[in-house]
Order: structure tokens, then C-alpha cells, then sequence
């Protein structure tokens, strides 16, 4: 049997900078929220209101505001220009960002996967010449 050994890719753990690490930072964390998270699927489907992104949660105002302030910081929610109801809406660069730094991570789970099947295949090959030589015994 061969050695086969997972070589560590560093790069794919580093950021490019320290204002893409604290942009990732910030996005990270404003997901880690269920709410949040929720709030951004219904502005998926577009613009809305502070109160109309209140309405399924059992929250008060000032808690849906600070939760909208979370996302704005990180760049996934921006206010719209309506000077009646001050509109949310989505931004997804911060979204791009954050899938395209998982996507690294994706790539080297692939390639560690693909040299793991390569070793399970090398091992059933193996069992299957000792169980082969034991018969002719």
C-alpha cells in the first residue's frame, strides 16, 4: 500500500486582507442569528419596512432595529430613500463574499475527500487479494 498524506493548504485559510477579515467577520456574525437570518430571507423577496419585517416575529420594535442594525453594519441591509417608510433592502455583495471564502474551503474538502476514496478503494483492493489468497490455501 502507498502512503497517501492530505497536504494542508494555508492559503486557503488566510484572508486577502485585514478589511476583507473584518468585513468576513461581520457577516459571520450577523448570520449566526436566526432573526437576522430570517430578516434577510424576506428581504430576499424585496424591500420592506421596518414593521412590515417585524410582523412575524414576536418582538418588539427596538428589537427588530437592533437586529437591523447588525446588518447594516455588516453591509447585508441597506435603508432605502422613501421618506415615509425608510425601506430595507438587501445587499448581497456581502453574501458573495462570504460563499466565495467557503468556497475555498469546499475545494480543499473535495480534494481531501477525493485522496480519502483513493485510500478506501487501495484498502478494499488489498482485503479483496488477501481474502483471494486465503481461499487458494
Amino acid at each position: 500500500m502507498t502512503a497517501t498524506r492530505v497536504s494542508h493548504n494555508h492559503k486557503v485559510m488566510q484572508t486577502s486582507s485585514h478589511a476583507e477579515s473584518t468585513r468576513l467577520d461581520a457577516t459571520f456574525a450577523a448570520l449566526a442569528d436566526p432573526t437576522r437570518r430570517a430578516i434577510l430571507a424576506r428581504l430576499a423577496g424585496g424591500e420592506a419596512s421596518v414593521n412590515e419585517l417585524m410582523a412575524p416575529f414576536s418582538m418588539s420594535q427596538p428589537a427588530i432595529s437592533k437586529h437591523l442594525k447588525v446588518l447594516e453594519r455588516a453591509g447585508l441591509v441597506s435603508r432605502g430613500h422613501d421618506a415615509q417608510r425608510r425601506p430595507r433592502k438587501l445587499e448581497a455583495q456581502p453574501l458573495a463574499e462570504a460563499t466565495e471564502y467557503l468556497q475555498r474551503y469546499r475545494e480543499y474538502w473535495e480534494a481531501s475527500y477525493a485522496q480519502l476514496d483513493a485510500v478506501l478503494e487501495e484498502l478494499k483492493a488489498i482485503e479483496k487479494a488477501d481474502k483471494s489468497t486465503k481461499r487458494k490455501k
